[in-house]
């Protein structure tokens, strides 16, 4: 039996109270996640269950229960307030995917700091400017990782203490640097968690946008809220679920529903801490008998040109609900999913703005393959006129998302940063950036980026559309679709394509392609200019990188790269 019912039950008469409710939690009460991720669910029986199964390079694994990570929780939380850590003090986890990042999330939210997770891909640069701008206190490191915080710790005063988990005692630590092993540490059962609030802040997530530094995203204790009916309704998690969220917790997504949602709700799940590759994630899947699986459309397109073939090697029976985030999910995506598992993946949009899901597709909705899906309960979602900012009521015209703020799980600001955080609202609607129209049963079809729309000649084309339709092309493996600049027209279609093996880069090849696209969408849309490339820029999420793109294309400042899934 699937979680939601129907989508129209769990629309009437909607209030998150309900959620406050199944959660046992009185507003004015204390709230702390970590202490709802551990504690609580022990209290209700589950000490014993498995909460995370992992798995890291070469098969090796640890399987820990929900009393494993309170007490690790605790344990990392008591040696923090021993150095000092007090609340609202930011915690930065530069770690790979490895036990040690999930259990210290918790570990600094129970004591009521602010955890800081980054992406252990970054370079010494990227980690400067956000450990700078956070003023952070301490950071929670890895050997192979420590040395690109000795490259910058000069540069950071408000950095008192560098923690590598795995020392091993070969080399001496240097300056600030201590060692801390949570297998030799004495387990600590009894625990005072901090009485956080509603408001209290819990996460500092970084995110890059289109222009400027990457801005820090700060959420507080009462987004439980919204990531655990969000979690429970629209991933289906249900008690007996075996859940693998793929991303890494650097990315919003790796918290809210990669540590948050299913811990919230006692869901058994997950990590696989090792590079992609088909035959490795569907063995894992068969391996650990996965049932629910929320990905990324990155992935997903990697998955098909690694072919059906591999897929019928592994028994993927236990799969019961897929799920995607990150960018907008292709239709052929969606078929493809159909046709091999049996079942679609359901597009879910949301932004680390926004802490939780926004809008998606339900168990048991109808999917529209390309669709967004339709608003989470709870949720406003509108497209507004970019002039007027007033709400479209024509279905089909494209608009800018918005939402009506007060959902558990906004953020509450950029860090320090209010100017540019108060600019997102506008008629009291929280802006998201994205376009997208709505059609007449309420779904929303994603346009592309608010400065991503190409506008050719007075007509505006989505560059997820043209990429959509690429992607149908048989030579096409993956696109990414641009404006550039044209006399006449303004702007004019530009595509970056990657070619399945066995197709030839050249001339002709270019020629078929436009005229694929000239067919299947218009003119306007078929691209002017096609450039084989071998690879696309995107971020350690899996989002392509447009914007890089298009500063090449106009001669622009290319920003912020720290994202770069290859810097």
């Amino acid at each position: 039996m699937s979680n939601i019912g129907s989508y129209e039950e769990r629309l009437a008469g909607f209030d998150w109270s309900l959620s406050e409710k199944e959660l046992g939690y009185i507003p004015g009460d204390r709230i702390n996640i970590g202490w709802y991720c551990t504690d609580r669910i022990c209290q209700m029986g589950m000490a014993d269950k498995p909460a995370l199964i992992w798995e890291g390079l070469g098969g090796s694994g640890r399987t820990y229960t929900f009393n494993d990570i309170r007490l690790a929780a605790n344990t990392i939380g008591h040696y923090l307030q021993g150095l000092g850590v007090k609340d609202q003090d930011r915690v930065c986890l530069f770690l790979d995917k490895i036990p040690e990042l999930y259990l210290g999330f918790l570990g600094i939210l129970k004591i009521g700091a602010i955890a800081q997770p980054l992406f252990s891909a970054f370079g010494d640069e990227s980690l400067l400017v956000r450990l700078e701008n956070a003023e952070t206190s301490v950071i929670i490191t890895q050997r192979k990782h420590v040395s690109k915080v000795r490259k910058i710790r000069d540069q950071l005063p408000q950095l008192r203490h560098i923690i590598i988990v795995d020392y091993d005692g070969r080399k001496p630590l240097q300056e600030r640097e201590l060692a801390f092993s949570l297998d030799e540490a004495a387990p600590v059962e009894e625990f005072e968690v901090f009485p956080t609030e509603a408001e209290s802040p819990s996460v500092l997530h970084y995110t890059s946008g289109t222009t400027g530094m990457p801005k820090g995203v700060q959420h507080v204790h009462y987004s439980l809220i919204a990531q655990y009916l969000t979690a429970k309704w629209v991933l289906d998690l249900q008690d007996d679920d075996i859940y693998w969220c793929t991303a890494d917790p650097g990315w919003v997504t790796g918290t809210s529903y990669g540590i948050i949602g299913p811990w919230g709700l006692g869901v058994t799940q997950c990590v696989l801490d090792s590079g992609f590759s088909a035959e490795a994630w569907y063995r894992f899947i068969e391996k650990h008998r996965v049932t629910v699986w929320y990905s990324a459309p990155t992935a997903i397109r990697s998955l098909m040109r690694a072919g059906e073939e591999i897929v019928k090697q592994h028994d993927l029976s236990s799969l019961r609900h897929l799920a995607s985030v990150g960018e907008p999910l292709n239709s052929e995506a969606v078929i493809w999913s159909e046709r091999v598992f049996g079942k679609p993946f359901h597009d879910t949009y949301w932004q680390t703005e926004t802490g939780a899901m926004m809008i998606a597709n339900y168990p048991g909705m109808k999917v529209k393959p390309g669709s967004m899906g339709r608003p989470f309960p709870g949720i406003t979602g509108v497209v507004l006129d970019p002039n007027s900012h007033e709400p479209i009521a024509e279905a089909g015209k494209v608009g800018l998302i918005a939402f009506k703020p007060g959902w558990p799980a906004m953020m509450r600001t950029y860090w320090n940063n209010e100017a540019t955080y108060q600019a997102k609202f506008v008629n009291n609607w929280y802006l998201s950036g994205d376009r997208a129209s709505i059609d007449n049963e309420g779904y929303f079809w994603f346009v592309g980026r608010d400065d991503d729309v190409i506008n050719t000649a007075g007509h505006l084309v989505s560059p997820f559309e043209v990429e959509s339709a690429l992607l149908e092309h048989e030579a096409v493996a993956e696109s990414a679709v641009v404006s550039k600049p044209d006399e006449v027209n303004m702007e004019v279609v530009k595509a970056f394509v990657m070619l399945n093996p066995g197709f030839e880069p050249d001339a002709e090849q270019e020629l078929r392609i436009m005229n694929f696209i000239r067919k299947k969408l218009s003119p306007l849309a078929m691209p002017q200019e096609i450039e084989y490339v071998d690879s696309l820029p995107k971020t350690r999420s899996g989002k392509i990188m447009r914007r890089l793109l298009h500063a090449q294309e106009w001669g622009e400042e290319i920003g912020d790269t720290s994202t770069l899934e290859d810097e």
